[in-house]
C-alpha cells in the first residue's frame, strides 16, 4: 500500500489552533532524517508519517503504518520496564520545554516481535511542534544484536562466576593500574576484607611490606613484557595476620596492548607447615640414618680384621655392602629432598661440560674400575635444569657397580635430533641391564609386592622431566642397558659466563 496524495481527508487533520496540517509537511520532516522515525498524534497516538528506514525497519510501507496507531506496530504495548507504550507517550507529552532542539526524551526498550528471530528497539520519543502544532516524534533504532550480544555476555559472565567460586583458588582481575576489579569469594575469605573493602584496592596493598614489592615486580613484568610470572609472598589479612601465598599473574591484552592482569591466588600455609615438618622428619631421619649406619659399617669392618673364618668373613662383608648401599640411598634421598624443595627452572646448559663434570664427581673406586667413552660434540646446549650433571653421575655410577664384568664399559654419546628443536643424550653399558621393577618407576607398574630397590632412577626421572625432557630405557647392543635422554635443545645462547650448578653451594648442612 502507497503513500496517500491529495485527499484532504486522508492528508491534512485539524490542528488545535483549527489550522490544516499538510501530512507533505509531516513527511518532509521525518524524510530529513537518516534514521528509522515516525511523527505520532499525541492524543490517539496515529501515525501521521514514517520514513523508509522506519518502514524497512518495521517490515510494513509507509502508507501501512500511517494507518496504524503506536502501540500497534509491536506485538504487545509494553516496553521491557514494564510501562505502557501510552504512558512513556503520555509522559513525554506532558514534559516542558518540547518546542526546541533540546527538548527532554522519553527512551524505552520495546520488544516489538518475540520469539526468533525477535525485534527490539531502542526508542526515544519527544514532543516537537511542526507548523505549529505539536506532535510526538518517535526515534527508533534496532537494539536486537546489542541484547543478544549482552545477553550471551551475560550467560558467559555467569558460568565464569560459577566456576570462579567452585575453584578452590583465589581467581582476581586487576586493572591497568594494577587495583582489583574482579575476585572470587575465596580471595575475600582469604584476605578477610568484604566486596566494598576490596573494590578499586591495589593488589600490591593486600600483602605485607616486606614482600609487596614482589607483587608490584610481577605486575610489571605483567604488564611491560606481557609475560605470566609467578612469586610468593605474604598477604597480610584485615586483622594483622601474615599469610604465606603464592600468586600466579597473567596479562589480559586488546590486540598488542595489555590492558589488565588476571591471576591465581593460592594459600600456602597448609603446604609451608607440611614441608617443614617433612623436612626436619627427613632431616633428623637421614641424621640418625647415617651415624647408625656408619657405626655398623666400622664394627662390621673390625669384625672382618679379627676373624678367619672366610664364611663368616663373606657374610659380614654381605653387611658391609648392604649398609653401604643404604648409605648410598641416603645420599640419594637428600639431593631429592634438595631437588623438590629447590624446585629449579629450567635454563641452557652445555652438555659437554656437564658430562665432564658428571664424570669428575664419580667415586673414585668407580672411576678407575671401568672404562667410559664419551662422544658428546662440544658447542651443545639443551634446556635443562642444573642438576644435570648429577644425573649423569647416576646413570654412570650405576652402571658401573652393577655390572660384575672385570672391565666394565660405558659409553656416553650425544647427538642433536633432526628436529633441532632435542638433543639425544645416550649412556649404554655391557652390564646385565636393569631388571624389570626398577622400569617399572617410569611406567607407573611397580606394585608394593614388586617394587624399585632405589631412588636413582626416580631422581634421574625427576631432573630430566623438570626440565621439560623424558627418559627411554632399552637394551643395549653390548647387552646391557641404554638409557636414552631426550633434553631439549636451548633456545636461547648459552651465557659466556654461565656456570655448571655447584651442589655443594646448595647444602643446608644436613
Amino acid at each position: 500500500m502507497g503513500d496517500r496524495r491529495g485527499d484532504p481527508s486522508a492528508d491534512d487533520r485539524q490542528s488545535s489552533s483549527g489550522d490544516a496540517v499538510p501530512t507533505g509537511i509531516l513527511r518532509a520532516f521525518v524524510e530529513a532524517i537518516p534514521t528509522p522515525t515516525l511523527v505520532c498524534d499525541p492524543e490517539t497516538l496515529t501515525i501521521r508519517a514514517a520514513n523508509a528506514p522506519a518502514a524497512d525497519l518495521l517490515g510494513h510501507d509507509r502508507g501501512t503504518l500511517t494507518l496504524m496507531g503506536l502501540p500497534d506496530i509491536g506485538e504487545n504495548d509494553v516496553t521491557v520496564s514494564g510501562e505502557s507504550i501510552a504512558e512513556v507517550a503520555a509522559a513525554a507529552a506532558r514534559l516542558p520545554g518540547s518546542d526546541g532542539a533540546d527538548a527532554p526524551v522519553e527512551r524505552f526498550e520495546w520488544n516489538l516481535r518475540l520469539g526468533s528471530p525477535g525485534l527490539r528497539v531502542d526508542g526515544a520519543l519527544h514532543a516537537a511542534t511542526i507548523a505549529g502544532d505539536e506532535w510526538l516524534v518517535v526515534g527508533l533504532s534496532d537494539a536486537t544484536a546489542r541484547v543478544a550480544a549482552e545477553t550471551e555476555r551475560d550467560a558467559e559472565r555467569r558460568l565464569v562466576d560459577a566456576l570462579a567460586e567452585t575453584v578452590p583458588l583465589a581467581l582476581f582481575r586487576c586493572t591497568e593500574e594494577g587495583t582489583l576489579a574482579r575476585w572470587n569469594g575465596r580471595l575475600a575469605a582469604d584476605s578477610g576484607y568484604d566486596p566494598e573493602s576490596l573494590s578499586g584496592r591495589a593488589l600490591a596493598s593486600l600483602f605485607d611490606e616486606e614482600t609487596g614489592g614482589r607483587v608490584t615486580d610481577a605486575l610489571s613484568r605483567v604488564y611491560r613484557e606481557g609475560e605470566t610470572v609467578s612469586r610468593e609472598a605474604r598477604l597480610l589479612t584485615r586483622s594483622g595476620e601474615r599469610v604465606p601465598y603464592r600468586l600466579s599473574v597473567g596479562p589480559v591484552t586488546d590486540g598488542d596492548r595489555v590492558v589488565g592482569a588476571v591471576g591465581v591466588g593460592e594459600d600456602l600455609t597448609e603446604a609451608s607447615l607440611r614441608e617443614e615438618r617433612l623436612a626436619v622428619l627427613t632431616r633428623v631421619l637421614r641424621h640418625n640414618f647415617r651415624n647408625d649406619l656408619n657405626v655398623v659399617t666400622g664394627f662390621t669392618g673390625r669384625a672382618i680384621e679379627a676373624v678367619d673364618d672366610p664364611e663368616l668373613t663373606g657374610q659380614l662383608e654381605r653387611v658391609v655392602d648392604t649398609a653401604e648401599r643404604l648409605l648410598r640411598l641416603g645420599e640419594t634421598s637428600r639431593k631429592v629432598e634438595r631437588l623438590l624443595s629447590q624446585r629449579p627452572s629450567p635454563r641452557p646448559v652445555a652438555l659437554a661440560p656437564a658430562v665432564d663434570a658428571a664424570l669428575e664427581s664419580l667415586p673414585p673406586e668407580i672411576r678407575e674400575r671401568a672404562a667410559v667413552d664419551v662422544d658428546v660434540p662440544e658447542g651443545i646446549a639443551v634446556s635443562a635444569v642444573a642438576y644435570l650433571p648429577e644425573a649423569i653421575t647416576e646413570l654412570v655410577d650405576n652402571a658401573v657397580r652393577h655390572n660384575d664384568a672385570d672391565d666394565p664399559r660405558v659409553r656416553i654419546s650425544a647427538a642433536e635430533l633432526p628436529s633441532e628443536s632435542w638433543v639425544s643424550l645416550v649412556v649404554a653399558d655391557d652390564g646385565p641391564g636393569i631388571p624389570p621393577a626398577e622400569r617399572a618407576v617410569l611406567t607407573g607398574e611397580e606394585t608394593p609386592l614388586d617394587h624399585a630397590s632405589g631412588l636413582g632412577l626416580w631422581y634421574v626421572n625427576w631432573i630430566v622431566t623438570a626440565g621439560g625432557g623424558s627418559l627411554d630405557i632399552a637394551e643395549s647392543k653390548a647387552g646391557g642397558s641404554r638409557i636414552e635422554l631426550s633434553l631439549r635443545a636451548a633456545e636461547e645462547p648459552l651465557p659466556e659466563d654461565a656456570d655448571l650448578f655447584d651442589p655443594d653451594a646448595a647444602e643446608d648442612g644436613a
